[in-house]
């Protein structure tokens, strides 16, 4: 068994947006790694099935029903958390949404739903895992974008909001350094999930979406959910104990190429 096998033994991970794609793929590889996780998500069905999943392996999950556009949402999720298992080592800011739109169609309603989701329900998650993450030395992972780093058109709000999001992953890293809390970011590129689909895109669209953007990665794929959960365990274990306020690019190269 590789070291990173069993990376999290014990340690205990609070896992946002954990009932598909990403957030669900992360809280499985972190659950084979031996961390206990606490699953949060808007579906609590879809929380079963993760949780159920990670069971099914002999690992152990708790889950919480949880909507972060409510001010109230984080302080009561990470509560939960500590509540149920005693101490948090990791948190993952797993949950997002996309949305398309441009500088000229883009409405308050969009802007402020995009903000809300990628941006202010991670700030506040953050500040209310800060306390507890300070007395385990523990690490947090946000889940970013190639959109972070790079412009592109047609979804303005969103990339207006990973952009803050690696912005808000290197201040809080410098903050939190002296207390020995690491916090970096993943930005993947085009990963199979369903973010797409949930943003308003047909089965027929999203394949030729996929398709299309096979071409636009330079390693010639688009990603899977695993990919970016493997990166995530890195950042948040031992392994990159010297490693805080990093953008990691996990995305086939896109981040280096020019729009097309």
């Amino acid at each position: 068994m590789s070291k990173q096998a069993r990376s999290m033994l014990d340690k205990v991970a609070l896992v946002t947006g954990a009932t598909s794609g990403i957030g669900r793929a992360t809280a499985l590889r972190f659950a084979e790694a031996g961390a206990k996780t606490f699953l949060s998500g808007r579906s609590s069905a879809a929380l079963r099935e993760t949780a159920a999943a990670i069971e099914a392996h002999d690992g152990e999950a708790a889950l919480r029903a949880c909507d972060l556009t409510d001010p109230q949402g984080a302080d009561e999720l990470v509560a939960a958390a500590v509540e149920r298992y005693g101490r948090l080592d990791v948190l993952v800011n797993a949950a997002g949404i996309i949305g398309s739109g441009t500088i000229e169609d883009t409405d308050d309603v969009s802007w402020s739903q995009m903000m809300a989701i990628n941006v202010d329900a991670m700030f506040r998650l953050t500040r209310a895992a800060v306390p507890h993450l300070k007395k385990t030395r523990g690490a947090i992972v946000n889940v970013s974008s190639v959109t972070g780093v790079r412009a592109f058109p047609g979804v303005l709000a969103y990339c207006v909001s990973k952009a803050a999001v690696d912005q808000f992953t290197r201040c809080v890293a410098l903050e939190l350094a002296p207390a020995g809390v690491r916090v970096n970011a993943v930005n993947p590129g085009v990963v199979v999930s369903q973010l797409h689909r949930r943003a308003g895109m047909d089965d027929a669209a999203y394949a030729a979406f996929l398709k299309h953007s096979e071409g636009t990665h330079p390693l010639g794929r688009v990603g899977q959910p695993s990919d970016i959960a493997a990166a995530i365990l890195f950042l948040a274990s031992a392994e990159s104990d010297w490693i805080t306020g990093e953008t990691l690019s996990v995305d086939g190269g896109r981040h280096q190429t020019c729009a097309r």
